[in-house]
């Protein structure tokens, strides 16, 4: 299985890039995305199976929102809403996200997880 993931912004992929493995393409939308963007998202990510991840606020719904009608088959990973963004949600929040989207194989542990802590 081939998988993408689109997030919102730089700060968002950096954060995720952390506990995810580097095969994964990560793209932004670099805030609300239009029609240009869009079309390059789409060609971007091609045939894989795309996850979406945007913040949970209003600015990441709308784009939520428009991402679900150009990926209708797209899985859709949710931060907790007391985070301000996936860029400040906590690495183990992130790993227990992406471990319920079913992406265990592309997560790249963080070491207290490899000692058991």
């Amino acid at each position: 299985m081939e998988i993408a993931i689109i997030v919102e912004g730089k700060n968002d992929k950096s954060r995720i890039r952390r506990v995810l493995d580097e095969s994964v393409p990560v793209f932004c939308t670099f805030g609300t995305p239009g029609t240009v963007q869009l079309e390059k998202l789409r060609k971007q990510v091609g045939n894989k199976d795309v996850y979406i991840f945007t913040d949970n606020d209003s600015s990441g719904k709308r784009i939520r929102g428009i991402l679900r009608d150009l990926f209708p088959d797209a899985e859709h990973i949710y931060t907790r809403r007391g985070y301000p963004g996936v860029e400040h949600t906590p690495e183990d929040y992130l790993v227990e996200q992406l471990e319920k989207a079913g992406l265990e194989e592309y997560i790249h542990y963080p070491v207290k997880y490899e000692e058991g802590i």
